[in-house]
């Protein structure tokens, strides 16, 4: 495989942006085999929340093969850091054996050459029968599948039912559309909140706003063949607009607050009425006892008529350069297992991407509607990806942000980012 290092590290740098909902990480990774004689794999991750689960999958896996030992790599996703560790074990011949993968790097890690190929070992098992095709596509590049899927994540509409009882409002449900949920934030404004307090919030945020009204209403990111950005389509904007609306209406704390205080934070701050989550928010809003008790979640409300959901997520990916990579490519797809994806489901952090598992992430968290974000994740819409991505991502914060904080017209600033967007793709 053709190797280009330094373009995986720029590629790496570019991934300290602020992506939360991207919501994988160095180490020796040397493999090997320990002084019993086993062989001892080295799992690269980045998440604390799902260290337990990653160790309760570890000790599964040992116990099926005797001459396995699986060791946890856990690096800091902020600020980039599990990326750029990974990067530079890769190029030192040291990444894990077998690492977190999300869709946004993968385009930049093929071309590097740091992934095995794993088609032959995912045939052989019921992946592409059990998986939503999407999670499955979304790790497969010219013919070649390059992870299996781990989890995915969608977004749900959170809401404070103690603001809401205060403010003599109903509920959000979840048949709401777009205007519904307008009407409703008005409706919480007029009913006049504590100071501080906002209907809703709008931040310059792709993943989890602004990505899924874009779709929805016909517009796009990128062309077919990844060439060119469609910005200054009208739909494009009508998608982008409809927040910026909401934040001149008063409806939502300025986008210059956002950036400083993120919209999670002001949730659970009590700050805010209602907010768009990602599931891998779940832990957290469930774990803080000051809203736990207060809070539920309905479905995304449509936009134009239609379903309006990005999906995203996690795959188990081997390295190429392991020294044990044939156990490396069987513990990853061993993890697609259905009995893999049980024991994560059932620990509640994440929905484990296989079909006849996702209710477990429901079930573990019984007292919030959490079928929100499974029940129509099949018509979701996977995000935009390039080599660029995080390039590209990066540009559209930087000059959307100008359009939200109003210091210039969006279409202006589409146009601008249109530009330099493109040129970014072309090099």
């Amino acid at each position: 495989m053709k190797r280009n290092w330094k373009k995986l590290a720029a590629v790496c740098v570019c991934a300290a942006m602020s992506v939360t909902m991207l919501a994988a990480c160095g180490g020796k990774g040397e493999g090997g085999s320990a002084k019993s004689g086993k062989t001892t794999l080295t799992l690269g991750i980045w998440d604390e929340k799902q260290r337990d689960a990653m160790e309760q999958l570890a000790k599964a896996y040992e116990k099926e093969q005797k001459d396995v030992t699986i060791e946890i790599q856990l690096t800091p996703y902020k600020g980039g850091e599990y990326w750029t560790k990974l990067e530079a074990a890769a190029t030192g011949g040291k990444a894990p054996d077998v690492f977190w993968l999300n869709v946004l790097h993968l385009d930049a890690y093929v071309e590097g050459g740091i992934l095995a190929d794993l088609t032959d070992a995912v045939k052989k098992t019921d992946i592409a029968d059990s998986f939503p095709e999407t999670l499955v596509s979304n790790y497969v590049r010219d013919g070649v599948n390059y992870a299996v899927p781990k989890d995915f994540d969608t977004n749900a509409l959170w809401y404070n039912k103690e603001i809401f009882d205060k403010a003599g409002v109903e509920y959000p449900t979840d048949d709401m559309t777009y205007e519904d949920l307008v009407a409703l934030a008005e409706k919480l404004k007029a009913a006049g909140l504590p100071d501080g307090v906002y209907p809703f919030a709008c931040p310059v945020d792709f993943q989890t706003w602004y990505y899924q009204t874009v779709f929805a209403n016909g517009g796009y990111i990128l062309n077919k063949d990844k060439t060119e950005t469609g910005y200054t389509d009208e739909k494009t904007q009508a998608g982008i607009q409809c927040w910026i609306d909401m934040i001149d209406k008063g409806l939502s704390p300025s986008a210059a607050a956002l950036s400083e205080t993120t919209a999670d934070a002001m949730f659970e701050g009590g700050q805010l009425a209602m907010n768009f989550a990602g599931s891998y928010m779940v832990p957290e809003y469930a774990g803080n006892d000051a809203i736990a008790e207060k809070i539920d979640c309905v479905e995304i409300p449509t936009f134009n008529g239609i379903e309006d959901n990005c999906i995203n997520g996690l795959g188990y990916a081997v390295y190429e350069g392991s020294k044990n990579k044939e156990e490396a490519i069987a513990f990853a797809t061993w993890m697609g297992s259905k009995e893999a994806m049980k024991i994560q489901g059932e620990t509640g952090v994440v929905i484990s991407a296989r079909t006849d598992a996702q209710e477990y992430f429901a079930n573990a968290n019984p007292n919030y509607h959490l079928a929100a974000y499974t029940n129509h994740a099949e018509k979701a819409y996977p995000l935009p990806v390039c080599p660029k991505a995080a390039e590209l991502y990066d540009l559209e914060a930087t000059y959307l942000q100008k359009a939200y904080n109003g210091e210039q017209p969006l279409a202006e600033v589409c146009k601008e980012l249109k530009k330099e967007a493109d040129a970014l793709l072309t090099k």
